[in-house]
């Protein structure tokens, strides 16, 4: 194994011949680096894209920062390399290792990846193997760090099974210092005997891997899959999944934190230009909404939202240690913040005559006041972004997310009169049920919102509109639905392309095949792992990245394995029938989605659940936390309602 010195050195002959060498030296500003050979326990952080994606990674920020502020453990960071550096990496004989130090990453205790979407689960394999740690988790041993992985895709996390040694589910704050201190403790302590293994790695005279597996089992809301076995019917759904240990949960449950700790504050100042080159300050987690396609909502419930005078304050030190310039107040839905007309007069106070600009980054129609946005004018630059996601009456009643056309027109109008030129408006196609009439209904609308916006600003107003396809999440009312053909996706693309030609609105969509690819990770059970495999050994990463992307790898993969791809995607799935991820919650219960599923059939909607508690399930798990962890949070109001009796009325599928 090569020592930083050596890396370093070797690194020196290749910086110069890659794209952005920037990404792979280290050094920035407010990075922790810590005496490597005094601290006990080191994790290495890993966001498995480029380093100009990853810097910004709101999760890992967060875990690096509670992390090191143990005095017993470190973390550092490391990225995917693009294939220039990884080829010349290669050739060199420089393993993966880590911007602070420059360690080797097969050196540190803990590897954690965050895995936020599906498409970064080739770049996992890859940087585990560029790290020269082998990838799947069967084959290794007691030299090698332990694997664990987080983030919203590993609510479901069977198509990584055979690679992750430990899953998070749910949030981190809390869980990682249980994961430290359980690794910590079975690791050989000081003094202990150590041998050298086969391939020249410290093997530690400790717990046996296995042993510390079985640890990290049994901490609440880690899913170890070695400990899991599925069983499955002949027509290959499952018939159940059974627990090896009589001792671990099943279903595991989504970790909450009662209260939101403070949010970090010394951000990492890049060596280069990033994505989003700013500060970040979460402002509320979870909603209320009930939106059916929104994986993101279903995952993150209850709601707990920070005071206005700890997001000023973070805001401030962050600000004043980095020298960004732009500051990003972060929720699913912004807008819908409690106090978020005092936010921004208390922030604009704070910052005023200060070149900030301030960016609400995920705002709804509904809740976007003209006194907000007078309040925005002094710091808010750029556009507003919306997002109907339908444009029909009867698809916002089928997603849940009902507004009128009036408010869109109203909301907008107001917008382009206060001197803001750019709106973006996002939607989504391939809902279930749609017709091509919802789909030209969005052009219809978008010539609207701009025919409104010239009426009151002139020629120069422009609109942004995104339609992505929308793909079926796990944990969701829609997890039983199919996802729309590729005839059909492309059909309604080249309508919406037809149909909205002008100068000044700018069209985005995503390729089908993407949208095929994220459905096979996201809805996949065991078998779709070996598929991952060989669809990495043959070629594929950085699937998220069109000029990178090989669809026909991925194909070859399902060929190879004999799995017929369809069956993950373009197939209704039974009202009785047992998910490959059955044995993960988000403690919203199963009966009560599949409740909300019926009613979308319907067009039924419920309204934010903010008014009225439909019991989700969340409630108990979380108050049961709350007992347990006192903190000034929100939660769901317990207030008696017929939608109680309803669910609880409802036949169980599966709860």
């Amino acid at each position: 194994m090569l020592s930083p010195e050596q890396i370093e050195s070797r690194l020196d002959r290749i910086l110069l011949k890659v794209q952005k060498p920037g990404r792979y030296v280290g050094g920035e500003l407010n990075i922790t680096v810590k005496d490597w050979d005094t601290v006990k326990t080191k994790v290495a952080l890993v966001f498995p894209d480029i380093y100009d994606i990853g810097v910004s990674n709101v999760g890992l920020k967060i875990l690096y920062d509670e992390i090191n502020q143990r005095e017993d453990a470190l973390a550092e960071r490391a990225y995917s390399v693009w294939v220039d550096m990884e080829a010349e990496m290669r050739g060199c004989g420089i393993p993966l290792y880590s911007l602070e130090s420059k360690q080797p990453l097969a050196c540190f205790d803990i590897i954690g990846f965050s895995l936020p979407y599906e498409t970064l689960y080739t770049n996992a394999l890859n940087v585990l193997d560029l790290a020269g740690i082998p990838v799947r988790s069967a084959e290794r041993d007691g030299s090698h760090p332990i694997v664990i992985a987080g983030g919203h895709s590993t609510l479901n996390p069977e198509p990584m099974h055979a690679f992750i040694d430990a899953f998070v589910i749910g949030e981190g704050e809390e869980v990682i210092h249980d994961i430290i201190n359980v690794v910590m403790s079975l690791r050989a302590t000081e003094g202990s005997e150590a041998i050298s293994s086969s391939n020249g790695r410290l093997l530690r005279r400790s717990a046996s891997r296995n042993d510390i597996l079985k640890a990290l089992a049994r901490i609440p809301g880690v899913y170890v899959p070695n400990f899991y076995e599925p069983h499955y019917l002949d027509d290959g759904t499952l018939s159940h999944i059974d627990n090896l240990l009589d001792d671990i949960a099943n279903p595991v449950v989504k970790r909450m934190v009662a209260k939101l700790p403070p949010p970090p504050t010394m951000f990492v100042v890049p060596n280069i230009g990033i994505v989003h080159n700013r500060v970040s300050v979460e402002i509320m987690r979870g909603c209320t909404r009930g939106c059916r396609f929104c994986h993101a909502g279903m995952i993150t419930r209850p709601v707990r939202e920070r005071s206005v005078e700890e997001v000023v304050e973070a805001a401030a030190q962050a600000i004043e240690k980095t020298g960004f310039e732009e500051l990003a107040l972060l929720s699913l839905s912004s807008s819908d913040y409690t106090y978020v007309v005092d936010l921004v007069n208390a922030i604009s106070e704070r910052f005023k005559g200060q070149k900030l600009t301030i960016s609400l980054p995920s705002l709804r129609i509904e809740s976007v006041s003209i006194d907000l946005m007078d309040k925005l004018r002094e710091h808010y630059s750029g556009g507003f972004t919306l997002a109907p996601e339908a444009a029909t009456e009867r698809m916002r009643r089928i997603i849940n997310k009902y507004i009128s056309d009036d408010e869109i027109i109203e909301t907008t109008r107001e917008i382009y009169r206060r001197g803001w030129t750019t709106i973006k408006l996002y939607f989504m196609i391939g809902h279930p049920s749609e017709t091509m009439e919802d789909v030209q209904a969005i052009a219809d609308l978008a010539k609207r919102v701009i025919a409104e916006g010239r009426k009151v600003a002139g020629m120069k107003v422009k609109l942004h509109v995104g339609f992505n396809t929308f793909v079926p999440k796990p944990q969701t009312p829609f997890q039983w639905v199919a996802v729309d053909t590729r005839e059909n996706i492309l059909e309604k693309q080249d309508l919406l392309r037809r149909n909205l030609r002008d100068r000044n609105i700018k069209l985005s969509w995503n390729n089908p095949d993407d949208t095929l690819l994220e459905a096979w990770l996201s809805r996949g059970d065991r078998k779709i792992a070996e598929v991952v495999y060989t669809a990495w050994k043959n070629g594929a990463k950085f699937d998220a990245w069109g000029d990178q992307a090989k669809f026909e790898v991925w194909m070859a993969a399902f060929d190879e394995h004999g799995l017929d791809h369809a069956f993950y995607t373009h197939r209704q799935r039974r009202t009785d029938e047992v998910f490959p991820w059955e044995h993960i919650t988000a403690a919203v219960r199963k009966n009560f989605l599949f409740q909300d599923f019926r009613m979308s059939l319907e067009g039924q909607i419920r309204v934010d659940c903010r008014l009225n508690c439909f019991a989700c399930g969340i409630l108990p798990t979380f108050s049961d936390l709350r007992r347990e962890n006192p903190g000034e949070v929100w939660q769901c109001p317990d207030v008696k309602s017929p939608s109680r009796k309803i669910a609880a009325d409802l036949p169980v599928v599966g709860d």
